[in-house]
């Protein structure tokens, strides 16, 4: 007897790029959310073994797409930089993220407060920052964590003296600076904030405006003092009319 056994091919499993919703929440979730990203790949942009990103899918275990978590912004050394449309553990020596920052707020801190914090840790992530922008409920605003024997201890804050709070990240060599509710990256080394592309061209038209107004300044300062010779050039060879030696005035 023959028996016929039907082929059912399977069907390959998807890991989708997106699902659909915005970006980010608000207009300052997304401020901070492109600036961490840029600065910190420019920051990094001589490091061909480090990845940086952000709003990326990143998939943990193959075969499971349910498993997946989307950082805001997140840092992995030791893979090669290029783009992705979404990160694949399996695919990339099993290396997951080594710093996470989180534009958290009121609408996403069940899950970055619950959820995300226990996946970070599972999945060995060192540092997980958390910044609310608008202060709605995280006290203080910007806050950090550092996974010390697979469980999560605070980083420490300092209060500079300008009212500056910082942070240090271990694992990027910089800081993370909250003046007057504002976040920025700072760099030890050098002792410079990491700028935007738009607070680069800001603070260089600055600098060429101050260049440029000190310049004027001297110019003027300059014709000024040539007046004045002149005027004394005049006034000396009146008096030399007059018969009058000015040296002995």
């Amino acid at each position: 007897m023959v028996v016929s056994v039907e082929y059912i091919p399977m069907t390959p499993i998807e890991y989708p790029d997106e699902d659909g919703k915005p970006m980010a929440e608000s207009d300052q979730t997304r401020e901070y959310l492109l600036y961490s990203v840029k600065v910190l790949g420019t920051y990094f942009q001589n490091r061909p073994d480090v990845y940086v990103s952000g709003n990326l899918f990143i998939y943990y275990e193959q075969g499971i797409p349910e498993s997946v978590v989307s950082p805001d912004v997140f840092v992995i050394f030791g893979v090669e930089n290029r783009q992705r449309r979404s990160y694949k553990t399996w695919e990339e020596n099993e290396k997951t993220p080594d710093f996470v920052l989180e534009i958290t707020s009121k609408s996403t801190r069940s899950k970055d407060q619950g959820a995300k914090k226990g996946i970070y840790a599972f999945l060995g992530v060192r540092e997980y920052y958390q910044y609310d922008p608008t202060g709605d409920y995280l006290n203080p605003p910007l806050q950090g964590l550092r996974l010390v024997d697979g469980n999560y201890l605070p980083v420490v804050t300092t209060a500079l003296a300008d009212g500056t709070v910082s942070l240090p990240s271990e694992v990027l060599g910089l800081e993370l600076r909250l003046k007057e509710g504002k976040m920025r990256f700072y760099d030890p080394a050098t002792s410079q904030t990491l700028l935007s592309f738009e607070e680069q061209a800001s603070a260089q038209q600055a600098a060429e405006q101050a260049q440029q107004a000190a310049e004027q300044a001297q110019q003027a300062a300059e014709q000024a003092q040539q007046a004045a010779e002149e005027k004394a050039r005049r006034l000396a060879a009146k008096l030399k009319e007059l018969n009058i030696d000015p040296d002995n005035i």
